[in-house]
């Protein structure tokens, strides 16, 4: 009997080893990948590689546990630049290898993102499990209350898919992100600013200098107004004319009627220009789009100058006056027919001097060694500094526009497959995965990343770009705000309207007139038609002269608005960020 039952613990205790091997198995049957992709490609890291391992072991479990829900894959989207290219097709893969989730990552032009939104919201049911779409539309999501709140999802239903290292004190961006209710919408995947960009090398030879200075009697350097970038525009198109025997230009832009104009203004010149009152993220009461609240700083109540906005106000007209002028004059001749992905490139080419406002998503591309801009030895030629300002912007108003693609979800997915999406887009912002990432498409949403040593040791290689991000500038360079009730709808009003400036079929004014009383016409059918928060509620129109003013936006016009040039010594732009200053 005794032997009997010494048999019968042993063959129990035998089961019970079976079990706990089979059990860490399935947990660990991604293991052999995952230690793969790390020592390959997830270098370097913040993270050691044990933790790398700890942090994947996680999202194995987690997957896990979808599986046996039916999830075998999720489908996301985002616009096609370098950082969500090697989402797609590497990340995915990865991701895909080491949990045995597939991720079908489409890539596709930011209108078009933008528009498939807009339907999914429209319809109340979402195209996709997962949405990578600009922190601009906060102000969207919030009103119109068919957005996940991510706060609410990590606490609650989601909590079991939220990876607990997740760090969200980590993100960089999620102070824009962040609602008037105070909680998450959105999960930073990319962050870059508009700065400006020039060529060093050039500014530099003495030649240049001695000319430059002869002409307009200042230094040869880095505008910190309008005026100088003008003059340095004049002087590159019109004096210099050729280096190295190639034709040079002083400007670089793009025009052509496409929804990306639109974002040319409304992420950077309005704000430049100085159009909106002051305050940080965004001008309060009126924003850089010109659209006032009212004192709940929430209920917009209109765009026209009339009605105490600033979208026709001097400040937006002379910002309309000067792109087109500035692109006619000294630009590349097909810069006008241009879009926002075609002309990004163009400065690579070596042809051009300066750009006013340069999408920092396009470093990347402009590192690569063998191009015109850059070294033999792989430096840049290259520079980026803060972008001059006009006449009308005040010390305390938006430096300039960020933008911040997040992770957005609709309330109405799938439960299963959302939160197979959202274990995917924890996944590609992960500490294990961010710093080579970010190495890749150079769009930083992390401080572990942004400090690493790494960035230290190479800071050079990237023309001023980790010095600005290490800076407080990086906070006063900001994305929309709040104050625009419906991106969608607004948006595509300003490069309808834009063109008509650029094809010369309406003066600025004129465009401005009809930009401004379209928005509020949207406005007034969002007011009738109401939100779940604060729809618009429109001022009556009354007399614009009124409304203009020295003191806030929407600004009187001013009697000169080109004072004399003023530019910077690199140096010392470089030295003030290092030290903490924002310019």
């Amino acid at each position: 009997m005794t032997a009997l039952k010494q048999r019968a613990r042993l063959a129990v205790k035998l089961v019970a080893v079976a079990a706990a091997l089979a059990c860490g198995h399935a947990a660990w049957a991604g293991e052999a990948e995952a230690k793969k992709w790390i020592d390959n490609e997830f270098q370097p890291s913040s993270l050691a590689k044990d933790k790398q391992l700890a942090e994947m072991k996680w999202f194995i479990d987690a997957a896990a546990k979808l599986k046996a829900k039916g999830v075998t894959q999720v489908n996301v989207v985002s616009e096609t630049i370098t950082t969500h290219e090697y989402e797609a097709k590497t990340l995915a893969r990865a991701f895909e290898e080491i949990t045995g989730i597939k991720v079908n990552h489409d890539l596709i032009q930011e209108g078009d993102v933008v528009e498939k939104l807009q339907t999914s919201m429209q319809s109340g049911k979402s195209i996709y499990d997962g949405w990578i779409s600009d922190s601009d539309l906060i102000g969207t999501h919030y009103r119109y209350g068919a957005i996940l709140p991510l706060t609410d999802y990590m606490n609650g239903a989601g909590k079991e898919f939220t990876n607990p290292d997740l760090d969200i004190k980590d993100f960089i961006g999620t102070k824009f992100t962040t609602a008037p209710d105070g909680k998450l919408y959105q999960l930073p995947d990319q962050q870059f600013a508009n700065l400006y960009w020039f060529r060093a090398d050039w500014f530099a030879r003495k030649d240049l200098q001695e000319k430059f200075k002869a002409k307009y009697g200042y230094d040869l350097g880095v505008p910190t107004n309008w005026s100088a970038y003008e003059d340095i525009a004049n002087f590159f198109t019109n004096d210099v004319k050729e280096i190295d025997g190639k034709k040079v230009y002083g400007h670089m832009d793009y025009g052509k009627k496409d929804p990306s104009l639109g974002w040319r203004f409304t992420d950077a010149w309005l704000s430049m220009a100085g159009t909106a009152d002051k305050g940080l993220p965004n001008g309060m009461p009126v924003d850089e789009w010109g659209i006032r609240v009212a004192a709940d700083k929430c209920t917009p109540v209109g765009a026209s100058v009339a009605r105490g906005g600033a979208t026709n106000s001097p400040a937006a007209v002379y910002a309309l006056t000067k792109y087109v002028d500035w692109m006619k004059k000294y630009a590349p001749p097909q810069a006008m027919g241009m879009t926002f992905s075609e002309a990004g490139p163009v400065p690579a080419q070596g042809q051009v001097a300066q750009q006013i406002f340069w999408y920092t998503a396009f470093t990347a591309d402009m590192t690569k060694k063998g191009l015109p801009v850059v070294n033999a030895d792989g430096s840049p030629k290259w520079r980026m500094a803060p972008s001059p300002y006009g006449p009308y912007w005040k010390q305390g108003m938006q430096n300039g526009y960020q933008d911040v693609g997040s992770w957005t979800f609709f309330k109405k997915t799938d439960p299963n497959r959302l939160a197979g999406a959202w274990l995917y887009a924890q996944f590609v912002t992960s500490k294990t995965v961010s710093l080579k990432k970010s190495l890749t498409g150079l769009t930083f949403i992390r401080d572990s990343d942004i400090n690493h040593e790494y960035l230290t040791k190479n800071a050079a290689k990237y023309g001023g770009l980790i010095e600005f991000y290490r800076s407080p500038a990086r906070v006063a360079w900001t994305p929309t705000g709040t104050n625009v009730p419906d991106y969608p709808k607004l948006a595509q009003l300003w490069w309808k309207n834009v063109a008509t400036a650029v094809t010369g079929e309406k003066t600025p004014q004129a465009a401005m007139d009809s930009l401004a009383e379209e928005m509020d016409q949207v406005m007034a059918r969002l007011q009738r038609a109401g939100m779940a928060t604060c729809a618009p509620k429109l001022n009556p129109k009354g007399d614009a002269a009124k409304w203009l003013s020295d003191e806030h936006a929407p600004w009187k016009k001013l009697a000169n608005e080109k004072p004399k040039g003023e530019t910077i010594a690199y140096e010392k732009l470089l030295q003030a960020w290092k030290e903490g200053k924002v310019r």
